[in-house]
């Protein structure tokens, strides 16, 4: 667009400031949206319309303060609050103004700022992003064990030192005792491997810029210029690494709004710091503090428990919500015999509930401190065919399928990533069995290359057997020719190993875009007449999608699941890889992506993008750290017990010394957070329950009310009965109660 236009479409600055804001915000939100004269520091308590905050904030910013979209950069923590605050913005800014505008997560920005930097991180730039599972199993081969508890606590460990921006030197100077010295071994072969394979895990998408800014001046400044306004969401949630990020971003200038509450920090157990909240007023003096108080999502009771509970914590910034959307029910609690009566009970009083309120199932959730107390409860829910989803089940990109193709992807975007060709190499099977990976992999180590670098070249030396060498030789041509495709933007389609050459090649721009680039998805101009040419078959080029039939078509991984499964599993694993073809296909068009560009996005993808998906009519199960940020009309909080909510972790329980009672009182403080949180996802009515014994292994174990339920002012309630949960009988009562009404 030109300046003109722009200025004409920024004509609204010449009005009182706010003029373009809706009347609906409340007078601290309108203050939190205005604030331009320094560093703020929005406290936002559960429920007052934050992401409604910030999106209005970054409207202002281009609306009406001239700033460029390319120069606006939002921040949050999951794709999900990307995608929400994206959406909202567009429906408030006109499109042109929107060229370039950066909202995203942590990790997406690194990645962008890795693309463009690689070179000073010691990467090429068809780097690789090693997923959870692919890290752990480095993990699990330098520590030689299959024992998961060490496995996940050294990886845990490593992951915690990466977020607290330590090298392996810096861990070794911290490290105590025996466990954490092997970590630290782990950790220096653990990044070795890493260099080797020219990857990166998640934890290096943040740390690496981090460093990368804090140690080169000029790289700081060339960013600081394209960073000039910084907004951040959930910023209790960030860690040391994050924060120094932020900072390297903002300079001195500090334009910068962070939204946060510290009521709501649950996540130090990955490395996240509260603290940081605190170290704002500190870094920053003239740092502008604005409290959202008012609550928009619960009645006045459910916040009075809530403000009580939290209120037993030290804190660092005083808050208290307040609601007018009326006192609303009392909350309820409840004392069960056992975690199958407790079970049993909500699963009536659900069905009960659903039809005395004229309700959805998806009204209600149930919500529990741990993954292992969901099991009881499904039982229940489905001897009365209720319909019920759980949260945190296994991800889409975790099924043995999809982890099969993106292999294929991973490998073509860089070969040096040995895990991905071992899977790629040997699923579907091509010849290549575990004799042939050992003397690959033999030689590869004595030469200190990737395993691809010695398939590449194989020797009868390294292979003895004809047979051996040319599997190995079909695969790297295969690899090869999907190599050669997978980069380039425009051009005729190669042919596969043994085909005729048709047509002529266009060179890949080898640039990657750059940090301010204006994305297509914002460019109303850019937008093509009907009938106009946009590459080969009016497609770009030799396009991501096209690629990726050709790919699956020479994997011949369909009859690779017919011949392995049944019929009925094949048929199921096959529909989730077209399914997943498909949201390549249209990530790819959506945001113009080579499938290399693609390769790097998706290892950041943690579930399916369905935006016109419908959220299923059901109740949901769901653990208090995966319902942040949710909310649903009615409520059951169960398993509300010392042991359990508090949870009893960590092994310093019968440890006096200063040290220790130090560390078990901030457990109990973000356990109280925690509980805070389960409260404030209610916004009707709240149902507590705990159990008198609990069912733990063979045994039965007495258990005590948590302290917070006392905390809260609130006194037990005796149970009702609930009577049988045959279905049929139950179903007949609740045809009884709807023609009474």
């Amino acid at each position: 667009m030109h300046a003109p236009a722009e200025a004409a479409l920024r004509a609204s600055a010449a009005l009182p400031p706010g003029s373009t804001l809706p009347q609906g915000l409340n007078a601290r939100q309108r203050e939190a949206v205005l604030y331009l004269d320094g560093p703020c520091l929005v406290l936002a308590g559960a429920g007052s319309g934050k992401t409604r905050v910030i999106t209005q904030k970054m409207a202002y910013l281009l609306r009406e303060c001239g700033y460029q979209a390319r120069h606006v950069v939002a921040l949050t923590f999951t794709n999900k609050a990307a995608r929400e605050m994206n959406e909202r913005v567009r429906t408030l800014v006109d499109p042109r103004l929107l060229r370039g505008l950066t909202v995203g997560t942590f990790h997406s920005l690194g990645l962008r700022f890795l693309r463009e930097e690689y070179a000073g991180a010691g990467l090429k730039r068809g780097f690789s992003i090693l997923d959870a599972t692919d890290a752990q199993g480095i993990v699990q081969e330098l520590l030689a064990t299959t024992d998961r508890a060490r496995l996940r606590a050294v990886q845990q460990t490593i992951s915690l030192w990466k977020n607290a921006l330590l090298d392996p030197d810096g861990a070794a100077r911290v490290a105590q005792g025996p466990d954490e010295a092997e970590a630290v071994r782990v950790y220096r072969s653990y990044e070795a491997t890493l260099r080797a394979y020219q990857s990166v895990d998640f934890d290096d998408l943040i740390r690496l810029p981090a460093r990368m800014l804090a140690a080169d001046e000029a790289l700081r400044a060339r960013w600081q210029a394209r960073v000039q306004y910084l907004l951040v969401d959930e910023y209790q949630d960030t860690n040391a690494c994050q924060y120094q990020l932020v900072r390297m971003l903002c300079g001195d200038r500090a334009m910068f709004t962070a939204v946060g509450d510290d009521d709501q920090a649950i996540y130090a157990w990955r490395g996240a710091t509260v603290e940081n909240l605190a170290q704002l007023a500190r870094d920053y003096p003239s740092l502008r503090l604005i409290k959202l108080e008012q609550n928009y999502r619960s009645v006045q009771t459910i916040l009075e428990a809530a403000n009580r509970v939290i209120g037993h914590n030290p804190k660092t910034f005083d808050k208290t919500l307040w609601s007018d959307l009326g006192a609303g029910e009392p909350i309820v609690v409840t004392p069960m015999d056992s975690d199958l009566a407790e079970a049993e009970s909500i699963a009536m009083r659900l069905s009960a509930a659903r039809f005395e309120r004229q309700a959805q199932w998806k009204d209600f959730a149930v919500l529990y401190r741990g993954n292992h107390q969901a099991r009881v409860m499904e039982q229940a829910l489905r001897t009365l065919r209720i319909p019920y989803t759980v949260s945190g089940g296994q991800s889409f990109f975790d099924k043995a399928e999809i982890r099969d193709v993106l292999a294929w992807l991973r490998l073509i975007a860089n070969e040096d990533e040995d895990p991905a060709f071992i899977r790629a190499a040997t699923t579907p099977r091509r010849g290549i069995g575990q004799g042939t990976l050992q003397a690959l992999g033999a030689e590869a180590a004595r030469r200190g290359v990737s395993l691809y670098a010695v398939a590449a070249d194989v020797s009868e030396a390294v292979l003895p057997a004809p047979r051996q060498r040319e599997a190995v030789r079909d695969f790297v041509r295969l690899v090869d020719h999907f190599q050669a495709r997978a980069a380039r933007r425009g051009g005729a389609v190669p042919p596969l190993p043994g085909a005729a050459v048709q047509g002529d090649l266009l060179a890949f721009d080898p640039d990657p875009p750059a940090f301010d680039a204006d994305p297509p998805a914002f460019d109303a101009d850019a937008v093509p007449a009907a009938g106009a040419a946009t590459g080969v078959d009016g497609l770009r080029g030799d396009d991501a999608a096209r690629v990726l039939d050709d790919l699956l078509a020479a994997m011949n991984y369909e009859r690779h699941l017919y011949d392995t499964l049944d019929e009925r599993q094949a048929q199921s694993r096959w529909a989730n890889v077209l399914e997943l073809l498909e949201w390549l296909k249209r990530k790819a068009d959506e945001d113009d992506m080579t499938l290399l560009e693609l390769v790097q996005h998706v290892a950041l993808v943690t579930m399916l993008e369905r935006a016109d998906d419908e959220e299923p009519d059901a109740v949901k199960l769901s653990t208090l750290h995966a319902s942040k940020g949710l909310e649903y009309p009615h409520v059951y909080l169960i398993g509300v017990e010392e042991g359990l909510l508090p949870h009893r972790g960590g092994d310093d329980e019968g440890d006096v010394s200063e040290a220790a009672v130090a560390a078990r009182a901030r457990r109990i403080e973000e356990e109280r957070r925690l509980m805070y949180v389960g409260i404030t996802r209610a916004q009707r009515t709240l149902r507590i329950s705990w159990c008198r014994k609990r069912r733990r292994g063979r045994e039965d174990v007495i258990c005590e009310p948590s302290r917070f339920i006392a905390e809260m002012g609130l006194q037990a309630e005796a149970p009702r009965p609930v009577g049988d949960t045959d279905p049929d009988r139950t179903l007949d009562r609740l045809k009884a109660l709807l023609k009474k009404r």
